[in-house]
């Protein structure tokens, strides 16, 4: 399917300052990778009473694979739905941007129903949702199953698709995901100067002034660069893959030298 993907920001931008083709997550690496570090979500089911309606629940979850259980009580409501009709959706959306419209969100589609053997799950889940510990053998709670048969990701202004569910089982999420904030704040605190290298050297913004890096995963980062005419996107590869912050370090460090020499400094 389609992505469309015009960068991200706390509104929509102009043309990036770097090829489109930059390597970079896929929508469904995006979208595993925002799911997994969330816990909590709207799940939708259809009402009984009137019937049919779309409701929502504040409800916790946790990956099994990639489809996402529930630990939910008979008595709730929404597990009374699934049991009439198992048609469901869960939505998972970032915190933090000031705009909420530039947050990434994705919505999962499937069919959700009872697991018949949960004791992966109980694990994954009790891993993710510990307090749960004290209810989760109660006798009226189980765990349900969301089997994603179509999803949606839309990660803030401009980047959006409906994911292949091919691709969205395949996907893993990115292992620097973690570490990425503390990156960012490091990268923009301490190394300003570096930034501005990056983008003087290997982007249009030949003579940036003020550059802050806004992304960072497993492929390479994105930068905010200010220009005459505003700030403007633009990304840059790491030569290839990378797995924690020791080798975002090494990377960051080894294109500094490259910035370097290929300004001449």
């Amino acid at each position: 399917m389609t992505e469309k993907n015009h960068g991200r920001g706390g509104g929509p931008r102009e043309e990036p300052l770097t090829p489109d083709d930059t390597p970079a997550p896929s929508h469904a690496e995006r979208a595993r990778t925002l799911v997994a570090s969330r816990g909590i979500g709207t799940l939708g089911t259809l009402s009984l009473d009137p019937p049919g309606h779309p409701y929502g629940s504040f409800i916790t979850f946790a990956m099994h694979g990639a489809n996402p259980v529930f630990l939910v009580s008979k008595l709730a409501a929404h597990t009374q739905h699934l049991a009439k009709d198992a048609r469901a959706s869960l939505l998972v959306a970032e915190e933090g941007a000031i705009d909420p419209l530039a947050n990434g969100r994705v919505t999962l589609v499937g069919a959700c129903t009872r697991m018949s053997d949960a004791a992966e799950a109980r694990e994954s889940y009790l891993a993710a949702h510990p307090s749960a510990s004290y209810y989760v053998d109660f006798k009226d709670f189980g765990f349900f199953e969301l089997e994603v048969s179509t999803l949606r990701y839309i990660g803030g202004y401009g980047r959006m698709s409906w994911v292949d569910v091919d691709r969205w089982n395949e996907a893993t999420p990115d292992p620097l995901a973690p570490a990425a904030k503390g990156i960012l704040d490091h990268m923009n605190a301490d190394h300003a100067d570096a930034l501005v290298l990056y983008a003087r050297a290997f982007t249009r913004a030949t003579e940036a002034e003020q550059v802050s890096m806004s992304a960072v995963d497993r492929y390479g980062f994105e930068m905010s660069v200010e220009t005459e005419n505003g700030p403007r996107p633009a990304r840059l590869a790491f030569d290839a893959p990378i797995e924690n912050a020791t080798e975002a370090r090494q990377a960051l460090v080894a294109l500094v030298k490259k910035a370097r020499a290929a300004l001449g400094s």
